[in-house]
């Protein structure tokens, strides 16, 4: 089973216009609400895929019991820790004219000490012990900047595979614990490192320089151009097809769940990086918070390009 730990979910409302005007009443043409938040997002794809997942988090107020109804008809299960706050709402805005997507993100409800040790405590006795733990995010206000790194400790020390996927100094705290796998994009990647990160060389030197601190396997992702994977005894770079982009929006959290999901099966890091940036492509087909399709997953599968360079 994958467990994910989403310490600041959301509650995210799409909108979409034909025109936006500045300083004027714009009208939309559709709006939706999905749950969202990274670690949610990988346990909805985990479950589009066929996998065995649960979502564990903070949620409170009108938005949590909201987006748990949700998660509840896409039948993905979720363990929510129940706050006094209410669960954040984000924006998206998408402009079919200028093909523009703006997104408008809350900082999230403020954790009280005691909410916070009874998610640590409900995520360190999960049974049966969850095989991987993806943390992904951004976390509240009221939560220390080093808990990432607290948790993977723990994590770790229970025999669960750990997963980060953070940006910022929850990025540089959580990777202090060495956990297993980490995902960073080449903005997040140059800001942990503290160094620019301008052609393929410089990432594949990144994601070797990662694996040698003693991670087990570095992913730096790259949009368009896939992404640059490696464990301590292979690199491989990883190409999808050419496809239309409707919203990059989730596209790294689908491509974390198949990275997370093939490797729990027992797969091969090739085969785990292929479905990883399968989900990844798959996602930017549809529109707004809408996340991956299976079908289009496996439509895509065969057509990524995985080559292994020198090590």
């Amino acid at each position: 089973m994958i467990a994910t730990v989403t310490m600041n979910p959301s509650l995210d409302q799409h909108v979409v216009v034909v025109n936006l005007v500045l300083d004027e009443s714009n009208r939309w043409i559709s709006y939706r609400r999905e749950p969202g938040g990274k670690g949610i997002n990988v346990s909805r794809v985990v479950c589009e895929l066929g996998g065995d997942t649960t979502a564990y988090g903070f949620v409170g107020g009108f938005h949590g019991d909201l987006l748990k109804t949700i998660l509840k008809q896409k039948n993905v299960p979720c363990d929510f820790t129940s706050i006094k706050g209410e669960t954040r709402s984000n924006f998206i805005i998408t402009d079919l004219k200028s093909h523009r997507q703006t997104r408008i993100s809350a900082p999230g409800p403020e954790i009280a000490d005691g909410e916070l040790k009874k998610l640590t405590v409900k995520i360190n006795s999960i049974k049966p012990k969850p095989k991987y733990m993806v943390f992904a995010g951004s976390v509240p206000p009221g939560v220390p900047v080093d808990i990432y790194k607290k948790i993977i400790e723990k994590t770790k020390s229970l025999g669960i595979m750990a997963v980060l996927d953070s940006a910022d100094q929850w990025l540089k705290e959580g990777v202090a614990a060495n956990p297993d796998i980490i995902k960073p994009n080449v903005r997040e990647a140059q800001a942990l490192l503290g160094v620019e990160l301008k052609t393929e060389e410089d990432i594949i030197y990144a994601v070797k320089t990662i694996v040698s601190s003693g991670i087990k396997v570095a992913a730096i992702s790259r949009g368009r151009d896939g992404m640059i994977i490696a464990d301590k005894t292979m690199v491989l770079k990883v190409v999808p097809p050419d496809v239309q982009v409707m919203s990059t929006v989730g596209a790294g959290d689908s491509s974390v769940a198949g990275l997370v999901l093939k490797l729990s099966q027992g797969g091969s890091l090739e085969e785990a990086s292929r479905l990883a940036v399968a989900a990844g492509t798959a996602a930017t087909l549809t529109s707004g918070t809408e996340l991956c399709h299976k079908a289009d997953v496996e439509w895509l599968l065969p057509q990524v390009m995985v080559e292994k360079l020198l090590f």
